[in-house]
């Protein structure tokens, strides 16, 4: 099964999908590291380059159009599933998880590694929550079409994969 993560920036796509991944045995694939392969450039100076409609098209073309094995553990960037028909394409094709949590726990985790992020690499404290809000906001409604929306709040890779196993058990019968 392909498990594609879901989330907004800081959720722990990336860093618990290589957990997942390497506690399941599966390959992981992060969008954002893909996009940089293909372009050569980091997503921010990609960004900040051409824009964000051209990498949403570049970052579109490389979820629905990148091979992947039949099992494996994909994070996408935290935007793409709010654009064209990602979020249905990821439906159709895998089992999709949003990584849930609140705008202070995100703006919490952010703080230190926003120099990496185009859209919040100013902002800080109060108004780094409500920039955060807002995009959430923006953006739950497409996060929530996910099959499995898992709070982010103390999840382990090994919890993900039991939770996940509990599913597959429950749908088997």
């Amino acid at each position: 099964m392909k498990i594609f993560l879901v989330g907004f920036m800081g959720s722990g796509k990336s860093s618990l999908g290589r957990k997942l991944a390497r506690q399941l045995g599966l390959e992981f694939f992060d969008s954002d590291k893909l996009v940089e392969q293909k372009t050569g450039l980091k997503v921010a100076d990609y960004f900040q380059l051409y824009g964000e409609e051209s990498f949403r098209e570049i970052e579109r073309d490389i979820l629905q159009k990148s091979w992947y094995p039949d099992n494996c553990v994909i994070a996408t960037g935290g935007g793409a599933p709010c654009y064209f028909d990602n979020m249905e394409w990821m439906n159709q094709n895998g089992k999709v998880i949003y990584l849930s949590l609140s705008a202070k726990t995100l703006a919490d985790r952010l703080e230190n590694s926003k120099t990496e992020r185009p859209l919040i690499k100013d902002l800080k404290g109060q108004e780094l929550i409500d920039f955060i809000s807002g995009k959430l906001s923006e953006r739950e409604i497409y996060y929530n079409k996910a099959a499995f929306i898992i709070s982010g709040i103390d999840l382990t890779a090994e919890k993900l994969a039991g939770y996940l196993s509990h599913v597959n058990e429950n749908q088997e019968r």
